[in-house]
This record gives structure tokens, sequence and C-alpha cells, in this order.
């Protein structure tokens, strides 16, 4: 607050607390609130962090998310920026304000009244979310796993359905309960091996009539000629390999034209039957940023920035992550919307914006193209890394892809709590892993 007679600190608002804007406050805080060269706040409408790679792992309960979900106000009390909770709904660029919806809370009453934030200096990094692109029936039956309570709620259907198969016993593949996923990017592959390990685990917890190939069918459904047809051909055919290899129906080249209570219908004729149906393909950024107050966007309804990450038309407004369209230079496409892009462009910001403040020209953003890695749960790690360590691609499988792909998240969290933090939080998580089940069982 700022007392009579006192100077107003610049005020950095960052609307989204995912790997991006939470790793931005993070740093500002740490940098420039620490030292009262500005004020920081973050604005989301959850009250914790939970990296968004992992929600497959949540859905099928491989990974408890209240045990790793990070509280916002903790986190501001610890690196010197304020949190605040809301939805943002509207902007008004002349006043330089934003707004935030009412928040309700569980009981569906009013927890926050309508509110007004100001800013000198605005980062959008609300994210994405999942996109059904109007099929008839996906937004009433199927599940958009595209954040934690979403994740949870799938959870939740499928360890209700074990339970009734449980109670009926049934001839093998009598009742065969299928669960569809829509989407063969890494979302869709990894929830696909992730679902066949529960299934595997919950069978020694006392689920005699579960069986990961008699009572559950899995399919994966792709409007794609092939899996990840994002990333190199070897990495895509490698991994169909093992999905099939654990009883994983893959139908690619196959567009979804609607989703009903009984299954899933494709343009080619096909129906699968469906107990459960995922829909994983395709992104875009929330609808309310769509020209909202005047500012560009695409199709997507991402914002479109250039390459300082400055909105084309307000120098105050900044965009990242997968909420923003970013150019890498002519010829080439816009950064994907990856966590290493997020991470990339957050570490940038941090500059960027502490060189606004002083006045100094802003650092152009290059994206870097570290490689991915898809994680098969206990079965496989497979991937390509790029960069320093190879000319072009290197195709990585097995152990060293494993380590690879767990010490990503790791690199998320030391960026957010630190060497010493995340040091105990992973002591803690092996401690864990011996005393709970191997997976959520409720």
């Amino acid at each position: 607050m700022t007392h009579p007679g006192e100077q107003a600190l610049p005020r950095i608002v960052i609307v989204g607390g995912g790997a991006g804007g939470l790793e931005l406050a993070v740093r500002l805080g740490d940098k420039l609130g620490k030292r009262k060269q500005a004020e920081i706040v973050l604005i989301d409408a959850a009250r914790t962090h939970l990296w968004k790679p992992l929600l497959h792992q949540v859905a099928a309960g491989t990974l408890d998310s209240h045990a790793d979900e990070l509280e916002y106000l903790a986190l501001a009390r610890w690196h010197h920026f304020t949190f605040r909770l809301g939805r943002m709904d509207g902007l008004a660029r002349a006043k330089r304000e934003i707004y935030l919806a009412p928040t309700l809370d569980e009981n569906g009453e009013e927890l926050l009244p309508r509110q007004s934030i100001p800013y000198d200096n605005l980062v959008l990094a609300i994210g994405s979310q999942t996109n059904d692109f109007h099929t008839p029936g996906a937004r009433e039956h199927a599940i958009m796993l595209d954040s934690a309570a979403a994740a949870e709620r799938f959870h939740h259907k499928l360890i209700n359905a074990c339970i009734r198969a449980q109670a009926t016993k049934q001839a093998a593949g009598e009742g065969r309960m299928t669960v569809t996923i829509i989407g063969g990017g890494a979302t869709g592959v990894e929830l696909s091996a992730e679902l066949h390990m529960t299934t595997r685990i919950l069978s020694s917890y006392g689920f005699a009539n579960i069986h990961p190939e008699k009572d559950l069918k899995i399919v994966i459904v792709d409007a794609a000629p092939r899996l990840l047809s994002m990333l190199p051909e070897r990495v895509s055919a490698a991994v169909g390999l093992e999905l099939r290899k654990i009883d994983v129906e893959i139908h690619a080249n196959e567009r979804v034209v609607e989703v009903s209570p009984q299954g899933v219908s494709m343009a080619s004729g096909k129906f699968i039957p469906s107990g459960l149906v995922v829909w994983a393909a395709g992104i875009k950024a929330p609808d309310f940023l769509k020209d909202i107050d005047g500012l560009e966007t695409n199709r997507l309804n991402q914002l479109v920035v250039d390459q300082h990450l400055q909105t084309t038309r307000d120098p105050n407004i900044f965009a990242m992550g997968d909420c923003a369209t970013c150019p890498q230079g002519e010829g080439k496409p816009a950064v994907p919307p990856r966590a290493q892009a997020a991470h990339q462009q957050a570490t940038m910001m941090v500059k960027t914006l502490t060189n606004r403040l002083k006045g100094k020209a802003l650092p152009t953003f290059r994206y870097h193209d570290h490689g991915s890695l898809v994680s098969l749960g206990e079965y496989s790690t497979v991937g390509s890394l790029m960069g320093g360590l190879a000319k072009g691609s290197l195709f990585i499988e097995g152990l060293f892809a494993k380590v690879m792909y767990w010490s990503l998240y790791k690199k998320h969290q030391v960026a957010i709590n630190g060497w010493f933090r995340t040091w105990l939080a992973t002591w803690a998580e092996t401690i864990a892993r011996v005393r709970n089940p191997r997976i959520k069982l409720h």
C-alpha cells in the first residue's frame, strides 16, 4: 500500500500461474519485488499450481495431485510477490486495467465480487484449453484433460468403473470397458500407457476381476496419419510399437464427428462403444481473448506478439506461453506450445521487464528446441534430443530417456522452489512411494 507522499511502485501484473507465469512471478519477485523496485502481482483462477505435463498421471491415479500442488499464497510470501485469486474476463487498455469475474465458493455463493486490477505492464500467460473443434457432443460426453479438476474427475470415474467391474464376476472379455482417447499427441499417448499400468496395479490391490487386457480396452483415435505427428517419425514409430505391445488400439487418419453417451463416431463410419471418453486433441487460447479490446489474435484466440513478446498493438502488454503466437523468423512456424518454450520465455521476460523499467532496449526471444520426450509410464520412455548433444536430432530411449524426462520436472521445481526445497521435496516423494499405495485408490 502506498502512503501519502510516497511514490507508487511500477506495477507488473501477470495473469496465469502456469509453468511460465509462475516462474516469471517468482523470478521478478526475487529480483524486483524484494528490492522494492516494482510491485509484482500474480493472478490465477486456482489456488494451487500443478505442472501441466503431469495431468495424465493425475487422471490415471499414478500421481496424487495434492502431494505435488504448490500453494500460490505461500510462494508469494517466500518470493516477494502478491497473489490474487480470480479469473480474468476483460481488459480496458485505455485505463490500463484488467477485470476479474466474480469468484464463487464450492456452494456456488459469491466469495469475491467482480474486481478491477490496474497495471503498468501486463503479462498474459493464461495458457490454453482443449479445442474440441465444435464437434457435436464433445463438451457434454468427453472429459477435456486440461486442468487438475478435470483429471481428478476422470480418475473418479475410472475407479468407480473398476469397482463396478470388481463387484460383477464376468466371463473373459464380456462387458469389457473401453476408454477412448481422442488425440494422439503427447497427452493422449502418455495417458494410454498410464491407464494400462493403473489397471495392472489395481489387480494387485484385491481387484481380482480387473485385468489390463481382458477387462479394459484402451483406444487412441487421431486425425493425423500417425501418433505424435509433430515429433520425428522414429519417435512416433517407437511409441506406436510400445503401445501395441500392451494392447492399446490405435486408429490413425480417423476424424471424430460425434461423441455420444454410447461412444465415438468417426467420419469413416467406424463407431467405438465407449464407457469413458477423453478429449486430448488440439488446443486453443481461452475464448475471451479473441480480439480482446482490439488486440490482434489468430484463429486459435492466441495473442499475436513480436520477437520481444510484446503484443502487436500495445507495448504495455506482453503475452507468453500457449496463449501467444510468437514468430521464429521468415518461413518458420511459430514457437510451439510446449513447457520448454514457456520456461525460455519466462527467463527472457525477467530481463525484458527489468530493462523496460530502466528504459533500456528489450531483448529478442529466440526459441531453442531441446527435443521432446514421451513417457510411457513404467514401460518405456522415448524421445529426441536436439541442440548441443547432436547435429540435428539424437534418438534416445530406455533408462537414459526416463532420467531426462524426470529431470525436466525437477528443473521446473528448482526454478520455483530453489535447489534446497526441491531436494527436500524429492526425498519426501521417495518416502511417500514406500509408504503409500502405488496409485490413488479413491
